[in-house]
């Protein structure tokens, strides 16, 4: 359930001034868990372009942002990338929630719609992984259906160093495969 005075959406070709804003009021709180970025990406310009860019995978069905807004502010992000068809009907599940608005369930209830819309798609699997220290994405994870199957070692590159990161995933049926709107 999304509190009050929260909206989740697509992501919209206009939203690039807000990401710059919300991106830079949360710097500190996400480079500890996001791979390093160059400095452009913190500008309004590297916003536009990264906002285009999705807006081309999604157009492209590879990858969908779902943005968590709180009045006219950017509050989380959700995405559904890596989308593999064939025998396979699998997503990775990504998110983040502004510093100031943790705690209230947004990033479960981003989560949540991102299945919802895995779902629409088509998808059977969803997968998540969380660095193995940062246990309130874990928590958010198993609050939204997802369950722990492994650990990857050395999985991503955060901070200099590579990674171990907690697996998890979420089935979401068990239909034969099929790619709605192909």
């Amino acid at each position: 359930m999304l509190a009050e005075g929260y909206e989740i959406r697509p992501m919209r070709a206009g939203d690039a001034p807000a990401f710059a804003v919300a991106y830079r009021r949360n710097r500190a709180h996400l480079e500890p868990w996001d791979p390093d970025r160059p400095e452009f990406f913190w500008t309004d310009e590297g916003q536009v372009e990264n906002v285009a860019s999705g807006l081309r995978a999604a157009e492209e069905g590879r990858t969908f942002t779902y943005v968590a807004w709180y009045g006219d502010q950017v509050v989380g992000r959700a995405m559904l990338t890596n989308i593999v068809r064939g025998p396979l009907q699998s997503g990775t599940v990504g998110y983040w929630v502004d510093h100031e608005h943790t705690g209230k369930g947004l990033a479960t209830a981003l989560t949540e719609h991102v299945a919802v819309e895995a779902l629409g798609l088509g998808l059977h699997r969803l997968e998540a992984g969380t660095m193995v220290e940062n246990v309130a994405s874990q928590r958010v994870l198993k609050r939204a259906g997802f369950t722990e199957y492994g650990t990857a070692e050395r999985f991503l590159f955060v901070r200099g160093e590579w990674r171990d990161h907690v697996l998890f995933q979420r089935i979401l049926h068990d239909d034969p495969p099929g790619n709605p709107g192909a």
